[in-house]
């Protein structure tokens, strides 16, 4: 089997890429074997999403997922990559002592950055509308605790502010210098509009920007390099992989309910083949000879 590394060497990793001058690139993950993926295509992080994580259960992201039902996914699959997982925290599962209480267990599970909003709970997608935020000052409280909270100091405490869609950029200022002189880290802008508010943004804000790429939202979709040259530290596509995966399931559903098989969906597929190169079948043989004692043939139709 692959060796992975450690959290603290995943935290340090995460660290080193937000002082270098590259932009990273963090797809999100709902499942550890999507992780592995991201990881073997060259990208530098690996995004849980909270929205992804609620879809996962069926359930709407409206703050209904539990800290250990969020701990127990997110742990499989920072578990299975060598890259650095930033994990959603929605409002923190509760007060600020609940916010430490999640930044201890989430360490424990591995995760290497610990995202945190300003949102009431119940809290709402932020390419909703409708939304309601805290006062700054209990947002500040609930980031102290974050910060204060992590046994590793390389872990990355991200403040998200919903702020631009009632406060305008001039209240994502001001609630996101207040966090970053909290402790926050990285400052995690939710639904700028354009390249322009993300210009204003960077400028005016002490610490870097995470951009939420996220499909059908409010945002503009710029590119990684767009992203970049503006100064966005991070970008994240949350629930891109979940939307392409879900829209071929239903296709496939569709196809084997009209005409009885799956045949036509086949060149849409991993063949056996690529899913066993994808879950390093041929690494666990050094363990167990019997594992990897066979040859593959040649897909058929």
């Amino acid at each position: 089997m692959r060796k992975i590394k450690t959290p603290s060497e995943k935290r340090k990793a995460l660290r080193l890429a937000l002082e270098s001058k590259r932009i990273v690139r963090a797809p999100g993950a709902f499942l550890p074997l999507v992780g592995i993926e991201i990881e073997r295509r060259g990208f530098e992080a690996v995004y849980i999403s909270g929205a992804v994580l609620s879809a996962d259960l069926g359930l709407p992201d409206i703050g209904l997922t539990t800290l250990t039902e969020v701990a127990d996914r997110a742990e499989q699959i920072a578990r299975m990559t060598n890259l650095p997982a930033i994990l959603d925290c929605d409002t923190g599962f509760g007060e600020p002592m609940n916010v430490a209480r999640c930044v201890e267990i989430m360490e424990a599970r591995g995760i290497a950055a610990l995202q945190f909003e300003d949102q009431f709970a119940p809290k709402r997608c932020g390419h909703l509308d409708g939304k309601t935020l805290v006062g700054k000052e209990e947002m500040v409280r609930r980031i102290r605790a974050a910060s204060e909270a992590r046994g590793d100091p390389n872990t990355v405490i991200i403040a998200r502010t919903d702020a631009f869609a009632s406060e305008g950029l001039d209240g994502v200022v001001e609630r996101s210098s207040a966090y970053v002189a909290a402790g926050a880290d990285v400052i995690f802008a939710e639904a700028l509009n354009s390249a322009a508010d993300w210009r204003a943004a960077v400028d005016a804000i002490p610490a870097p920007l995470l951009a939420n790429m996220t499909e059908f939202g409010k945002s503009d979709l710029l590119s990684a390099g767009e992203l970049e040259k503006l100064g966005v530290r991070i970008v994240i596509y949350p629930v891109t992989l979940l939307r392409l995966a879900m829209k071929a399931a239903s296709a496939a559903l569709q196809e084997i309910l009209e005409t009885g098989t799956q045949r036509k969906t086949l060149d849409a597929m991993l063949t056996r083949e690529e899913l066993y190169d994808l879950l390093n079948y041929k690494d666990y043989n050094r363990f167990d000879q019997s594992i990897y004692n066979f040859t593959l043939k040649p897909e058929r139709d």
